[in-house]
């Protein structure tokens, strides 16, 4: 509990909404304390009711007026539960719409680097489960909660008026069941809550690598094993569920004995306050009848206390993603010259690029070539701004790069190894290079990119589907695609992040002729292992220990550096 109270003091995800939507939230806590409320009133104005009514009274009109409340207090009931329900639910869709869109630009603020941070399963959890939680945050734990709270308060008080001895009573009874019972199973399902969260994310993960590398599996005869072991990870889950609903069953029994206790209690203590007095003696029954409707919240503060283990975990990994600050965007400028000035940049002390200066003029095209961990990528992030340097600086058209990131994708657009395409028409996949264009628009991007003699052979033509990650194509057309979005989105600098790693060699040549045949008037900026088409750029630049250790044109290189010889003459083989 204390570790979740922590976690809300440093919290940017919960408390800063909360705050917003105080009103909400009160009124929200309220209707359900008038829904118990009414509840409690029907019981309690019923159980005098009926014991006047066994008085057999002289006149109708002696009953007249708790027949009347009977029926208020009966249609106020669902009245309240039908508000509460409604304020409730719109506040927490509200909230929860509110979150979710900045889980997602969050999360696409850090899309270069969020696999390498994170686990499969955890991005799944992230992303499919931790908004859930939150949301029943609200209405599981915190709703019920604060009724509870706002019930205990004015049951005291109301008995406290009555008979302020059995009123200490009831505040020990309720503490009991409010207070004791919660702190109690919370810290009980605490390490099953965890052990819970942290198979449901090896599921996750399990299960996709399983699905990604199903070919693998079957290909190595083991299908047997694939199952056995995701049958483990199932059988173990259910387990835990299994005690989790056992520890919740033996709760409940406890508080039900418990409000029998105070049942008993409350009609014998009744019976000595109420039964000398012919007129008094009907609120036996109704203070009695007037316990019952108090289990249902009773039990509903349990559930959501004991469950506040489940949000640690989710609220923990939303307050470890990087908070999106709007920043005032400065205009796109004319000159898109890059420039790296003196830039310094460290993973855990390790020095990637180090006090690196480049210059790429508008229109010019280069080849950053390098080891595997040499900084290339390292070079790609810090011209997105996904990264900031630790010194230096980057600019475009001499302008920061963090002042640009609202309009980044007008600037930059990215083609690398595999760009994922979805599961709908070719028109519709083209198009997220700019969701504005028109089909006319879109057509002469496909053509531009030489897919036009595919798409005439296609019975459906544009509207033709390309299945998930676009397996209707060759590797090669998924790439001529890909570049036809980025024709599309028409941003005058190109980033190809090694797009032709996975093609054969004619493929790939056929390709990088098209990209540089149809980019010609724009800034390349291309990351390659091997030097295949290597005479479509202006400059080469080879780094190594994050600098610049070779460095020109290749038609120069090719004569004057045994280096740049040596790797062409590698490349060949």
């Amino acid at each position: 509990m204390k570790k979740i109270q922590k976690l809300l003091q440093n919290d940017h995800w919960i408390m800063p909404f909360l705050r917003q939507q105080k009103s909400g939230l009160f009124w929200s806590i309220f209707l359900s304390f008038m829904t118990t409320f009414a509840a409690g009133a029907l019981m309690f104005v019923s159980g005098f009711l009926i014991s006047r009514s066994a008085q057999h009274p002289e006149n109708i009109l002696i009953i007249y007026v708790p027949i009347v409340l009977t029926r208020a207090f009966g249609i106020a009931r669902p009245v309240f539960r039908y508000a509460q329900r409604l304020v409730s639910h719109n506040w927490v869709l509200r909230i929860v719409s509110k979150t979710r869109r900045r889980l997602y630009e969050s999360v696409a603020s850090t899309a270069g680097s969020i696999r390498g941070r994170m686990q499969t399963g955890d991005i799944l959890s992230l992303l499919a489960d931790d908004l859930d939680r939150l949301q029943n945050l609200y209405l599981r734990t915190l709703f019920p909660l604060g009724a509870g709270i706002m019930l205990y308060i004015f049951v005291s008080i109301g008995f406290g008026v009555v008979n302020w001895q059995f009123m200490l009573w009831w505040f020990f009874i309720l503490a009991i069941i409010l207070i004791v019972i919660p702190l109690l199973s919370l810290k009980w399902n605490y390490n099953g809550v965890r052990r819970q969260k942290a198979l449901q994310n090896q599921l996750y993960t399990e299960a996709t690598d399983a699905i990604l590398g199903l070919q693998d599996w079957v290909l190595s005869g083991r299908q047997a094993d694939l199952v056995s072991r995701q049958g483990k990870v199932m059988s173990e889950l259910a387990d835990v569920k299994n005690k989790g609903m056992k520890f919740g069953w033996w709760r409940d029994f406890i508080i039900q004995m418990l409000v029998l206790l105070l049942t008993i209690t409350t009609l014998i203590w009744a019976g000595n306050q109420f039964a000398n007095d012919r007129d008094l003696v009907n609120y036996i029954a109704a203070f009695t009848l007037a316990i019952f409707p108090l289990v249902d919240s009773f039990v509903g503060v349990n559930q959501g206390v004991s469950e506040a283990s489940f949000y640690e975990d989710s609220i923990t990994r939303l307050n470890q993603l990087p908070v999106v600050k709007k920043i005032e965007s400065a205009p796109i400028p004319t000159n898109t010259t890059v420039k790296f000035d003196k830039v310094t940049f460290a993973y855990d002390d390790k020095t990637i690029i180090d006090h690196l200066d480049l210059t790429i003029p508008t229109g010019e095209k280069i080849a950053l070539l390098g080891r595997s961990g040499a900084g290339k990528t390292t070079i790609l992030k810090l011209l997105a701004g996904d990264i900031k340097p630790y010194q230096g600086e980057v600019t475009i058209g001499g302008q920061s790069v963090s002042q640009l990131q609202p309009k980044m994708s007008e600037l930059v657009a990215v083609l690398d190894q595999q760009a994922y395409l979805f599961d709908s028409t070719i028109l519709n996949n083209v198009r997220m290079g700019n969701i504005h264009a028109s089909d006319e628009a879109v057509a002469a991007a496909i053509k531009q990119a030489g897919l036009q003699p595919l798409i005439d052979a296609l019975p459906e033509g544009y509207h033709t589907q390309m299945r998930e990650a676009g397996a209707r194509f060759s590797g090669g057309e998924q790439q001529r695609f890909a570049l036809a979005r980025i024709l599309l989105q028409a941003a005058p600098i190109v980033v190809l992040d090694e797009p032709t790693v996975s093609l054969d060699p004619k493929t790939e040549h056929d390709v990088l002729t098209q990209i540089f045949s149809v980019l010609q008037d724009r800034t390349i900026i291309w990351v390659t292992h091997h030097l295949t088409g290597i005479e479509n750029v202006d400059k080469v630049y080879f780094l190594e220990a994050g600098k610049f250790v070779l460095s020109g044109k290749p038609s120069i290189l090719r004569d004057e550096s045994e280096r740049f010889k040596q790797l062409l003459l590698m490349d060949q083989y």
